[in-house]
């Protein structure tokens, strides 16, 4: 046995990536490491939409809220929210803050270069 050896069986092992078929991306990504909500609508986001999607969706969340001055105890604009997140996670339009433009750059790669 080598040094090596030794050092590699004392630590456990990297669990692999959990990987999801990507609603917004329309392919396979690292997923969630935990549904990001409770419920029947929590789980189905946990086993279609990725970790990178989540957090672009959180993003845009976040500028929306600040923009539109929403108050989350408003049921209105909870609502509002979870209509700009179906439609940003199904990859269609969502409205966004007044002269954003988003960044170019091409969606997540599943398998980066070796």
């Amino acid at each position: 046995m080598t040094i090596e050896d030794s050092q590699s069986e004392s630590q456990p092992p990297t669990p692999a990536a959990r990987l999801v078929f990507c609603r917004r991306y329309r392919r396979e990504l690292p997923g969630l490491d935990a549904p990001p909500l409770p419920g029947p609508a929590g789980q189905d986001l946990f086993d279609n939409v990725s970790a990178t999607a989540w957090r672009e969706w959180q993003q845009l969340q976040t500028m929306l809220i600040n923009e539109h001055h929403l108050s989350l105890v408003d049921r209105e604009a909870r609502a509002y929210l979870s209509e700009q997140m179906r439609r940003f996670l199904a990859g269609e339009e969502t409205d966004r803050p007044a002269g954003y433009t988003p960044p170019r750059h091409p969606p997540p790669d599943s398998n980066p270069a070796s």
